[in-house]
């Protein structure tokens, strides 16, 4: 069974709605959450590629996120194994930190249903095809300013970037397609959480569109599968238990 590292940020983000997509493709998870003191992997080996979820702080924080060296490393592992990485929101922020973007603590939160638009480098791209033109919901704490050469496949009516593809197996995207409207009613009630000020009125507009998000993350996730090949399995090295006989 194919296997993919999720990298948890807060207790209310998760992969939500993309999840259920992928188990029905026989694609497993298993969740690391470094907010609550778990270590992340210490390689690709053992798995298929890797997700980075949101989260409730920008990745320049260092006091509420000190563990983001540790994952623009993991990120690098992946990428250097030839491993599928999939950010989103925080998550994307982190992609594009981890090719040389600057990470920055403004905005203090970005959040709310913009258009998709396809730019010239996200031509052909099965992702930036299948969004092209769509309402998507973004929510992410800080921003990165992508490095030079790096082009955004996807950007809002304001020209600012919501996707990166900086290699064929990677994406970063600053808007949310896991997201439900019961993700967001924890995100209000999770103790400790950053949440948008209008998050409220971004319930109430979740709510009302639920069946075209679903539609949406139906459209990402058949694209990122096609992009990224996540029905492949990836060779994995094998797990040993050693049992030592009594002497």
């Amino acid at each position: 069974m194919k296997n993919y590292a999720v990298i948890q940020h807060s207790h209310a983000e998760f992969l939500g709605l993309i999840e259920s997509h992928l188990e029905r493709r026989d694609i497993g998870f298993s969740y690391f959450r470094p907010f609550v003191g778990q270590g992340l992997p210490g390689s690709a080996a053992q798995f298929d590629g890797l997700w980075l979820l949101g989260g409730a702080w920008p990745t320049a924080d260092e006091t509420r996120n000190p563990q983001v060296p540790d994952e623009l490393r993991l990120i690098g592992i992946f990428r250097k194994a030839r491993r599928p990485v999939v950010g989103l929101g925080m998550g994307g922020l982190l992609v594009a930190q981890s090719t040389g973007g600057e990470a920055t603590l403004e905005p203090d939160c970005t959040a709310g249903f913009v258009t998709a638009r396809k730019t010239a480098a996200g031509e052909g791209d099965p992702l930036a095809e299948a969004v092209d033109g769509q309402q998507v919901l973004v929510m992410y704490h800080g921003g990165v300013v992508l490095p030079e050469g790096l082009e955004p496949i996807l950007v809002d009516d304001s020209g600012r970037w919501l996707a990166v593809r900086p290699d064929p197996l990677t994406y970063g995207l600053l808007f949310r397609p896991e997201l439900k409207p019961g993700m967001l009613e924890d995100i209000i009630m999770e103790p400790g959480h950053n949440p948008p000020h209008d998050i409220t009125e971004l319930l109430t507009q979740a709510r009302n569109v639920w069946p075209r998000m679903q539609d949406l993350t139906a459209r990402v996730v058949v694209a990122l599968v096609t992009a990224l090949g996540l029905m492949q399995e990836r060779r994995k090295m094998p797990v040993f238990n050693l049992k030592l006989e009594p002497k």
